[in-house]
């Protein structure tokens, strides 16, 4: 059974982007000997990727390529406004915790939850998350939206591997009980 992994970097005061959404503040981090963080590591170890909406859109403003191609990607949303057709991109739309219980049952590697906020609460409130790699960034935003908002109900995690880089980066990760 695959499992879902949130990978996610978040702010010391909390926030995974600022009040408009952006996530430019990350681009601070002085990273003179290019580390990944273990974001290599993770890639290697998914082939599904699963965001919501917001975050879809965000990453097509880029005005990058489709970072996504050797993955599957599912973007949960209330309407499907797939804007790369010829990517390997579907929108979930209808009966949302049914297809991603299905989508861990299929073969293959692990998925990768990469956001947002809105969309990792209502997985983590329906138990479906079974890992989380939080990367603290050493950057106090003041304000913004927050990793977990809309009251997550209460789970019970276990650290797994914690490690701290040169950047000030602390990349923890957290296994469900």
């Amino acid at each position: 059974m695959k499992k879902i992994k949130l990978y996610i970097a978040v702010s010391l005061d909390g926030y995974i982007a600022t009040p408009d959404g952006g996530i430019e503040w990350l681009n601070e981090i002085t990273n003179p000997t290019d580390e990944d963080h273990s974001y290599n590591a993770l890639l290697a170890s998914v082939d599904t990727v699963l965001m919501g909406g917001r975050t879809y859109h965000e990453i097509i403003g880029f005005g990058v390529p489709w970072p996504y191609k050797d993955k599957q990607t599912y973007v949960i949303s209330r309407n499907n406004t797939n804007v790369t057709p010829d990517e390997r991109v579907e929108f979930i739309t209808e009966n949302i915790y049914a297809e991603i219980a299905t989508l861990k049952t299929q073969d293959g590697k692990d998925i990768w939850l990469v956001g947002g906020g809105k969309l990792t609460t209502m997985l983590l409130n329906h138990e479906l998350i079974d890992e989380m790699q939080i990367a603290i960034v050493p950057i106090v935003l003041g304000a913004g939206l927050p990793l977990f908002p809309n009251n997550p109900l209460k789970s019970k995690w276990t650290l797994k591997e914690s490690k701290s880089y040169d950047t000030g980066l602390v990349v923890s990760t957290y296994e469900k009980i």
